[in-house]
């Protein structure tokens, strides 16, 4: 029963279980009962998101490669944080027995902190659709 890693907003896999937002904020003009029938997220689960402060870095100019490298590094720190790396952990265990999936709202994943997230599940030895 593998974690999915998609975007929010996309339409939802029938097998995907229940969504969870790994972004800063929830998405913009949308009422809080409306994230789940619209294929937002289930649950906010911001802890898993970049800091503010490396938002906002990320999006001050184009991610470049060192820019991105740069991102990696800080955010890979982040989640190395005590609460956070715990809460990767519990995510990699439950994959084992429960379907779910994580996401954020970027188009482009190999650009998105969730092509990270997916990474550093994997290292925790999660299942990944």
């Amino acid at each position: 029963m593998p974690i999915r890693v998609v975007r929010l907003g996309t339409p939802r896999h029938p097998d995907e279980g229940p969504r969870l937002g790994t972004v800063r904020r929830p998405p913009r003009g949308v009422r809080k009962e409306d994230y789940a029938p619209q294929d937002w997220f289930d649950h906010w689960l911001p802890e898993l998101a970049p800091s503010a402060e490396l938002v906002t870095w990320a999006l001050s100019e184009p991610l470049t490669e060192q820019r991105w490298k740069r991102f990696e590094r800080t955010y890979r720190r982040e989640m190395g944080e005590p609460d956070r790396h715990r809460l990767l952990g519990l995510l990699a265990l439950l994959s084992r027995q429960a379907s779910f999936s994580i996401g954020c709202y970027c188009e482009d994943e190999s650009l998105c902190h969730r092509s990270l997230l997916r990474e550093l599940l994997r290292e925790q030895g999660a299942e990944l659709a």
